[in-house]
Parts: C-alpha cells; structure tokens; sequence
C-alpha cells in the first residue's frame, strides 16, 4: 500500500509559521527595551519610540518591493537575506550610544530585515498553495506570530534584567540569523502549485495525462488598484488598527511598570497578548472558511479588540492586566490571517504578492504613527490616558466601516500595463 505524500503546501505553512515566529517574536521585543535605554541614555519615550516608526516605515517601503519578487522568485531566498539583515541590526543595535545610531541600527536594518520575513512573504506563500483551506492554512501559519511573542519576550526580560538589554539584542539577532536561513533553506523553496504539477489544496488530478496549466506573471495597474475603493478602504481601516496595535506593543511594558508592576511580570505582559493571539489567530482562520465573505471575521476581531483596548484603560493591578491581555490579545489574532484572506478573496490569488505588498506599504506607513504617537503623548501629558482613549475612538469607527466592504473583480487575469 503506497502512502500518499504530504502536500508541500503544508511546508509551507510550517516554514511560514516558524520565519514569522522569529520575525515578529523579536520585533515585538521592543517594549522590553523601552525603560532600559530611558535610564542609561536618559532619553525620553518620544526618542526611542522613533526607531520603531522609523523601522515600521521602512518594512512598509520593503514590502513594496518584496510583494511583486515573491511572485516572482521562491520565498526561501527573500527570506535568507531578510534574516541575515535583520540579524546584523540587532546586534549593531546592542552597541548604540546616540539617536542616530539606534535609527540606523534597529529603525533601518532590522525593518529592512523584517520585510522580507514578513506577512507579505510567508502569507503570501501559503495563500498561493490553498484555496478552499486558505484560512486554516494562513490561520496556522500566522500563529507563528503568537509563538514567537510568548517565547521571545520574556526571554528577553530575563535577560535585560539579569545581564543586560545588549546582550538580549545579540541572542535575538542570532537566534534571526540561524532559524531565518535554515528554515527558509529547506521548507520554503517552492513558488507555487501548478509549477510542480500539483493543484491548490492537494486535490487530485481528474485526468491522467492533464497538468495543470502554471499561471502567467500578472503585473496589476498600479492605477488600477489606486482607482479601487476597496483597496483603500482595507488599507486606510488596517493602517489605523496596526497604529493602535504598534502604540500598546510599544508602550503597554512601560505603562504597566508605571502602574508599579514589576518589570518581568510587565514584560511577560506581552507574552499573554500573543499566547492568546495564538489561539485567535487559528480560530480566525478557521473562522474565515465557514463564513461567505471574510469580512464579518474581521469585524468580529475588531469588536473583540475594541473590548480589550476599553480595558487597558483602567489597568492598575497584575490581575486586570492579565485579563485585558487575553481578550485584546485574542481579537489581535484575527490581523494577521484575515488581511492575506481577504485580500486573496477581493483580489486573487496569483496576484496576492502585489496587492498585499501595497497594502502593507500603507498599513506600515499608518501603523508607524503608533509608537511614536504614543511618545509624545507621555512627553507631553506623562500619561498614556489620552492615547488609549483615541485608540478606542479610532477601532469603533473602523468596527462600522469594514462591514461597508464590498466583493467586485479579481485581478488574476487583468491585462499589464
């Protein structure tokens, strides 16, 4: 009796899921270091929450770039050299002693770094391989997004607080490095289905003599896309949720050691906001197949996320942080599968390279208002208050608007020019 292969698009979603672990596991690690380089640099929130706008701003530019390759080229060498720069950023950032310094280090490398380890790639990749389990399959691959946090931010805690913050910046750029290559080397050499004469999903060949027919490069207008209302609603409304959710990533280890809670325990904070963005981001890709538009998962998310960002407001003790922690943490799980879903579901999915590499240029783009933002709010008030309170404003009125989403055309046959 012959065993049936595994379907390499199940690789993929395992290569994805661990690239995006070490990705955004270390990218979030950022808050950790907020109030150590406070006390030795003395400078002040609104200083270092500019690298972070500075690296969201430049992963938004590389996705741009990085989109339209992966339809192009196999993932595995996008990702091979986002993590050998994103490694060097981390460890030049352990030796930074001014702004500019830090700007260039962690702002420019690792942001460029980041892109091409990013959703734009390893969500991408697995849409290409999976229609009718695209959401299950994006779904477990951006719980790697989740995985990562819950590993690496406390252990970056442990280690700013029992060495110090540079060296929990070089483990996190060697651990980068050598998952980063070894993983995108072995799991993520293939581009897509119909190139090894296999169909999406793993379904079987009705004929046998029929090969799938391997789908022409498709350029989309960028025009055309600028023309599209539904482009910039997805774009708009998912910028201003990545704002709100860069701000508390940021910021949330800071404002709970200001609400005088011990700094691991704070920092550990983090680790719940993924550990249940883990599970949210499953149950959102899961969600996402048993629905006849995406869409209403998303407003699921956002309603979700609306609740937990109430709650932050009124964090005083470990307790009522933890709790806020695991329900905004749930309804964050629903970003990172839903966006790729329904951009494949709006626009196609031969072209969700593209279309999703613009997207994320302007989700960056807003979402680098956070951490700064967030900054210049405590400079200005010495309370994170008000930013939490527009926060709040900003995910109600987004709740309503994405419920406005219209289907219209897919671009997987649109002409070039």
């Amino acid at each position: 009796m012959n065993k049936e292969k595994i379907f390499w698009g199940w690789y993929i979603v395992t290569g994805s899921f661990f690239v995006m672990a070490i990705n955004y596991g270390a990218r979030y690690c950022f808050g950790v270091f907020v109030m150590p380089l406070a006390y030795e640099h003395g400078w002040s929130r609104s200083v270092i929450s500019m690298a972070a706008t500075i690296n969201m701003l430049v992963y938004s530019v590389g996705a741009i770039f990085v989109g339209p390759m992966l339809d192009r080229i196999a993932p595995r060498w996008i990702i091979t050299c986002g993590a050998i720069i994103a490694a060097t950023g981390y460890v030049l950032t352990g030796f930074i002693n001014t702004p500019l310094s830090f700007y260039l280090t962690y702002g420019l490398l690792v942001g460029l770094g980041a892109a091409g380890m990013g959703v734009v790639v390893c969500s991408s990749s697995v849409g290409k391989w999976f229609i009718k389990k695209r959401g299950i399959a994006i779904g477990i691959a951006t719980m790697g997004i989740g995985f990562g946090t819950v590993l690496l931010t406390p252990l970056a805690g442990y280690i700013g607080k029992y060495f110090s913050w540079r060296i929990g910046l070089f483990v996190l750029g060697a651990i980068t490095c050598i998952v980063g290559i070894v993983i995108s080397q072995t799991l993520m050499r293939k581009t897509q289905p119909e190139a090894y004469g296999l169909l999406p999903d793993g379904d079987k060949i009705s004929f046998p003599h029929q090969q799938p027919t391997i789908p022409s490069f498709t350029k989309v207008s960028t025009a055309a896309i600028f023309k599209d209302s539904r482009f910039w609603t997805i774009a708009i409304c998912h910028g201003l949720i990545i704002m709100v959710v860069m701000s508390v990533f940021v910021h949330q280890v800071a404002y709970a050691m200001d609400n005088k809670i011990e700094n691991i325990t704070a920092a550990t904070s983090l680790a719940v906001v993924s550990f249940a963005g883990f599970f949210g981001q499953f149950f959102f890709g899961w969600f996402s197949d048993h629905l006849r538009d995406p869409k209403y998962a998303y407003f699921m998310g956002i309603v979700i996320l609306l609740i937990g960002t109430i709650l932050l407001l009124n964090v005083s003790s470990v307790s009522s942080l933890y709790l806020y922690a695991v329900i905004y943490g749930f309804g964050y799980g629903s970003l990172a599968p839903i966006l790729p879903i329904l951009a494949a579901d709006r626009f196609g999915r031969h072209v969700l390279g593209s279309i999703y590499g613009m997207l994320t240029f302007f989700i960056g783009v807003g979402g680098s208002i956070g951490p700064i933002l967030g900054g210049i709010i405590y400079d200005k008030f010495g309370s994170y208050q008000y930013l939490w309170e527009i926060n709040v404003v900003v995910l109600a009125v987004i709740s309503i608007i994405i419920l406005t989403l219209k289907k219209g055309k897919q671009y997987d046959n649109a002409s070039s020019n």
